[in-house]
């Protein structure tokens, strides 16, 4: 086993954790890939960071967090500020 196998269980550890302390998290539901680049981690849904959904952060638990306020920020419209205009 080399040190870039074991890194790499380790991580895969933590995000499992995370999932199970977040069942019905968004990182927990869709899985995404989580890798490091220049010491920051990065928990990605989709072909490229433009493309997809990522969430970055110091730690796997930080980019998994990112990541479901992002999904989440993606999947819910901004509010219409005319319309709330409208309502009052």
């Amino acid at each position: 086993m080399t040190a870039k196998y074991l890194d790499q269980m380790a991580a895969r550890q933590r995000a499992d954790l995370y999932y199970e302390l977040h069942p019905g998290s968004p990182s927990a539901v869709r899985m995404p890939k989580i890798f490091v680049r220049s010491g920051i981690w990065i928990a990605l849904l989709g072909r490229s960071v433009r493309d997809g959904i990522a969430g970055f952060g110091p730690t796997i638990e930080a980019a998994l967090r990112a990541f479901d306020s992002q999904y989440l920020q993606t999947l819910r419209p901004p509010a219409d500020s005319s319309s709330l205009d409208r309502a009052a």
